[in-house]
């Protein structure tokens, strides 16, 4: 699995090509210092929650 935080363009057209999955952390714009940490959270919380660990809602 790799992520990549492109920036507000995106990416070119072939390089989504390739892509065999894609995910948006949100439709807004952000720095890539805060997509690296909204990115972190939302793994941390996946993990938690798979982990049966009662993650605040």
């Amino acid at each position: 699995m790799i992520f990549l935080c492109g920036d507000a363009e995106g990416y070119p057209a072939a390089l989504r090509q390739r892509a065999h999955q894609k995910l948006s952390l949100s439709s807004m714009t952000f720095s890539h210092e805060l997509a690296r940490v909204v990115l972190a959270e939302q793994l941390y919380r996946a993990f938690a929650i798979l982990a049966g660990s009662p993650y605040p809602k």
